[in-house]
């Protein structure tokens, strides 16, 4: 019999988005999760006040199985507002997106650790959460802390006195062992030195070759050229061009480069109106001086006949 993914995928897209939007409040620094909601449920937000804005607004696209989709555009566009709306981390306030089968998260990868937790109980303890047994992570434990390059004698240590680093590894090393359909990955690709990195890369590629679906974010194009088959452009909160990854980079590339060349304008205008005003005061000043001196010989002369 087949899964519910399997069904889901062969009669349509993986992932899909219609009229996608969500609103934030300017005095607030993000939406309401979904943990707050369960644990204050629809009590009045004693925040709601104040000017409101929209991060993202009517976004529609759909994701294949398979596909791997980057999402390019500046810092503030919505790039990983659109990958936690994806995971369910927040609630549309319009339209509604659809995603058929577990998502294996690669977002926040010290997400869910206790720090009064050892490594080994926080492996247990986020491997569950994901939907892990514990008979999996028995089987995959040894290779998790390998993978992650937690020493030893770290493995039975409180978290909280792991570098950022070794967290972040042992984040990645975990969730790169979920089985899940789906992957979310917002910039953690670059964790770790070099040969960490190439390890992720490599985990990565493995999970595509296996008709993996994963939906990209990252200002890395080499990055995004490796892996993605397809680019998502967003633009000031709305998507401008759905496309092959090289279309998707080139329009952004081309918009980065004419904002910079209007800003470069902009200043040099700035600059020389500034310069003009200088110029303006110093003729100004100049004049008064002169205007100034004659006064002063006649008071002398005066000053004289007076004597």
């Amino acid at each position: 019999m087949a899964s519910t993914y399997e069904a889901a995928v062969a009669g349509g897209p993986v992932i899909e988005a219609k009229g996608l939007g969500v609103k934030f409040a300017v005095n607030r620094r993000r939406k309401r999760s979904l943990r707050e909601m369960f644990i204050h449920g629809k009590k009045r937000d004693p925040n709601a006040a104040g000017n409101e804005f929209w991060p993202l607004r009517d976004v529609s696209f759909e994701v294949a199985k398979g596909d791997c989709v980057g999402i390019v555009g500046k810092n503030g566009t919505g790039k990983s507002t659109l990958l936690k709306l994806i995971a369910g981390v927040l609630i549309p306030d319009e339209g509604k997106v659809s995603v058929h089968g577990k998502v294996a998260p690669l977002l926040e990868l010290r997400a869910g650790f206790n720090d009064n937790l050892t490594g080994r109980e926080n492996v247990y303890l986020v491997g569950s959460l994901h939907g892990m047994t514990e008979k999996d992570i028995d089987e995959r434990f040894d290779e998790i802390i390998d993978f992650a390059e937690i020493e030893p004698k770290f493995v039975d240590t409180p978290i909280r006195h792991y570098s950022s680093g070794m967290k972040v590894r042992l984040g990645f090393a975990l969730i790169s062992q979920l089985e899940h359909p789906i992957m979310l990955v917002d910039e953690v690709l670059a964790v770790g030195d070099k040969a960490f990195k190439r390890k992720s890369y490599e985990a990565i590629e493995r999970m595509l070759a296996n008709e993996r679906t994963m939906v990209l974010v990252s200002h890395n194009e080499g990055d995004l050229r490796r892996f993605c088959n397809r680019g998502l452009y967003v633009k000031n909160g709305s998507l401008a061009l759905d496309s092959d990854i090289d279309s998707a980079l080139a329009a952004y590339n081309a918009d980065t480069k004419a904002e910079i060349a209007e800003r470069k304008k902009k200043e040099a205008a700035k600059k020389k109106r500034a310069e003009g005003a200088a110029k303006k005061d110093e003729s100004a000043e100049d004049g008064s001086t002169r205007a100034e001196a004659p006064k002063k010989k006649d008071e002398g002369k005066d000053g004289g006949q007076a004597a």
